[in-house]
């Protein structure tokens, strides 16, 4: 039978759930503005990464490798429960960001 705490949940189903908020706070990943990927506009988004990876001391990589790297961190864990329009936000968010950095748009595949 497993372990359950006073609450009647078992034990560590709670810290299970938020293993990312966990990552996010205490690696070495940058220090992000609260709320940033709930922003209204994408570029509002790459505007807020880019900033805090260029004044972030918690990185191990360039400020684009670490901003792109946040944004891709969040909409992989948001998985399928992530709207449509927020995905397409996010993603849009990614072009801001390549703008930002002056960075190319990455080549599609021709079909």
């Amino acid at each position: 039978m497993p372990h359950r705490s006073p609450s009647g949940q078992r034990a560590g189903a709670q810290q299970g759930r938020r293993w990312s908020q966990h990552v996010t706070e205490t690696s070495d990943a940058m220090d992000l503005e609260h709320g940033v990927f709930a922003q209204s506009s994408a570029q509002a988004i790459a505007r807020s990464l880019k900033h805090s990876a260029e004044h972030s001391r918690r990185r191990k990589s360039d400020p684009f490798r670490s901003a792109m790297s946040m944004l891709n961190f969040y909409i992989n864990r948001a998985g399928r429960r992530l709207p449509a329009a927020r995905r397409r936000r996010l993603e849009a968010a990614k072009r801001a960001l390549r703008e930002l950095f002056h960075r190319p748009q990455p080549q599609r595949a021709s079909r």
